[in-house]
């Protein structure tokens, strides 16, 4: 057998592929048209109403060509609003319009559940272990990444 089938690089794009297929797949029987990128964006505007379209990039660590299409799609769909910002020409403001909030809530356990079944098969502890060593890697090589994640500062209270 080749070293290739259990080299990390190879089984994190297989991996990719099936959390794709995965979520795609739990999305479709639920009757929704939206990719896992288009879940985040709605979830952290969900969080965050009135970010600008490149801070919602950086906060799902998502290229800024890339964000543009998934904004311009979920505009479509009528599930976000996209205005220009008063003080700054360039950038645009993002929320989720009622639609959109409504989306959130719908898609939520599908999303859930859908995770869970990535990881099914492993036990508990296995699951837990998965989740501590893959958000150690990706936190120790974030800034290895086409579109780092940058989440914003905590606002400091007086």
């Amino acid at each position: 057998m080749s070293a290739i089938y259990t080299m990390p690089g190879h089984l994190i794009r297989r991996l990719q592929q099936i959390s794709v297929s995965i979520f795609a797949e739990g999305m479709k029987a639920g009757g929704i048209d939206l990719t896992s990128p288009q879940f985040a964006a709605l979830t952290v505007l969900d969080g965050n109403p009135g970010i600008d379209q490149a801070t919602l990039a950086e906060m799902i660590a998502l290229d800024r060509p890339t964000i543009g299409g998934v904004v311009e799609r979920l505009v479509g769909k009528g599930l976000v609003e996209r205005k220009t910002s008063e003080t700054d020409r360039r950038a645009k403001r993002l929320k989720l319009t009622k639609q959109g909030k409504d989306m959130v809530k719908r898609m939520r356990p599908m999303v859930v559940a859908s995770q869970a079944r990535i990881l099914e098969g492993l036990s508990d502890v296995e699951k837990e272990q998965f989740t501590v060593i893959a958000d150690k890697i990706t936190r120790l090589h974030n800034d290895q990444s086409r579109a780092p994640l940058v989440l914003p500062k905590k606002k400091e209270t007086a």
